[in-house]
């Protein structure tokens, strides 16, 4: 691999990975849009719940009690406790002394039925077993294709009701992958299933990243030869062109009101971050540097971005005003790090750093500076947070497969997004729509 700043101003805008995919011959592997989640880890503060099989599920197309177990665990805050076999439907008053004597906390249950008209009716209730207090549920009626959602639905009740913040399972990723010479935009659910395919293109799709309302995408694709950006309305599938300049156009950045868009262009020579209106036009130049200025990401107030430069010498990531200015470095450890991600509540940053020659996920308390290293893999990229500031998904590599993980903040949760082929990258994670 190249140093930083001896790579073009098109490959520059590209990870290692992207350099392979643009570069190197097409793999064989089938990219597959469904996964399967793989918990490991064990938190310090987990609460101990129960979900009991929902009565009628064995018969529906999904078994939603497994799914809402699954997202629960995922985030690190529970310990689910084995329900041993115990189902019960949300108007069930459990035996809380059961449920005491498997040391659960809490406990939901509820069921699923088919209606008339083909659609399903979901119900659950959820049961604070140390008080025997109701804490309350929901129901909702969904087409079989929704079923999923309604699981996620259910999660995001249970993680709000006893954690007191927002659950993020009905929040969607956005990820890239590549099967043969084929690049597929996929839209999933937080969870990675549920996959549907946004673009499909022979040349390669990068740098996928959310509007903040959740409802777009911009992204980069080479189908003309050379990096332009792209907006992609989700629900239409509708798109238009952003960015086609001279030179490469590449990592775009949603401001946080969703007006406009920062860019990494190299219409004027070398790599140089612009600002752009979100309807397009003419863009305005933020740096002014003879170095590679790229990966730029706005601070959830909007009042600064946070980029890649290699100005120093090598890469770090500096942050300025959002409107331009001198430059702050932000990362000092180490010789390499790149890729920011900025939490929504503003306190952490995710990036990927080079440790003897592995890549790695690492987090910064933005007022502190510490840095904690998440993980002991070699090839991490793309980091993004959830929603909720909780959790991270990143690409990386696990015995010599593609796959996505989620992290908790302090690494001690991680789930693995587990492909059973292809190559798979550039995970972004939605905001919560507005």
């Amino acid at each position: 691999m190249k140093s930083f700043s001896a790579l073009s101003p098109i490959i520059s805008s590209l990870s290692r990975r992207h350099l392979i995919a643009a570069l190197a011959a097409a793999s064989c592997l089938p990219a597959l849009a469904q996964f399967r989640v793989e918990v490991t880890g064990v938190g310090l503060r987990q609460l101990p719940i129960a979900i009991a099989p929902f009565r009628g599920e064995a018969a529906a197309p999904q078994k939603i009690s497994a799914i809402v177990r699954a997202d629960l665990e995922r985030s690190g805050q529970f310990r689910l406790i084995d329900a041993a076999g115990q189902s019960m439907d949300e108007t069930v008053h459990p035996d809380m002394a059961v449920w005491r004597g498997l040391s659960a906390d809490s406990l939901a249950g509820g069921s699923v039925s088919r209606l008339g008209d083909g659609r399903y009716d979901t119900r659950f209730r959820l049961w604070d077993v140390v008080r025997d207090q109701d804490l309350g549920g929901q129901g909702y009626v969904v087409p079989q294709a929704d079923l999923r959602l309604a699981a996620h639905k259910i999660a995001d009740y249970i993680y709000e009701k006893l954690t007191g913040e927002k659950g993020i399972f009905s929040t969607r990723l956005a990820y890239v992958t590549k099967a043969g010479s084929r690049y597929t935009l996929w839209v999933a659910d937080s969870d990675g299933e549920n996959a549907q395919a946004a673009l499909t293109s022979p040349e390669p799709i990068i740098s996928p990243t959310w509007s903040p309302s959740g409802t777009q995408l911009a992204y980069v694709s080479f189908e003309a030869r050379k990096p332009v950006i792209y907006v992609h309305d989700v629900s239409t599938g509708r798109r238009r062109l952003l960015a086609n300049f001279r030179g490469s156009n590449s990592a775009p950045a949603w401001s946080p009101d969703g007006r406009s868009l920062a860019v990494t262009l190299s219409r004027d020579g070398g790599s140089q971050l612009y600002l752009i209106s979100a309807s397009g036009g003419e863009p305005r130049r933020l740096t002014q540097s003879q170095s590679i200025d790229t990966e730029p990401v706005f601070s959830p107030d909007g009042r600064s971005i946070y980029f890649v430069s290699d100005r120093g010498g090598a890469p770090q990531i500096y942050r300025m005003p959002a409107g331009g200015g001198e430059p702050q470095r932000i990362t000092f450890n180490g010789g390499y790090n790149v890729s920011p991600s900025i939490s929504p509540d503003g306190k952490s940053m995710a990036f990927i750093s080079r440790v003897g020659g592995a890549y790695r996920l690492h987090v910064q308390d933005l007022a502190s500076g510490q840095v904690t290293a998440l993980t002991d893999t070699s090839s991490d990229e793309n980091p993004s947070f959830a929603p909720n500031s909780r959790l991270i998904v990143y690409a990386t590599s696990q015995g010599g497969r593609d796959v996505l993980m989620t992290t908790t903040l302090d690494g001690k949760i991680k789930a693995r997004l587990a492909g059973q082929g292809g190559e798979i990258r550039e995970p972004s994670w939605a905001p919560f729509q507005r």
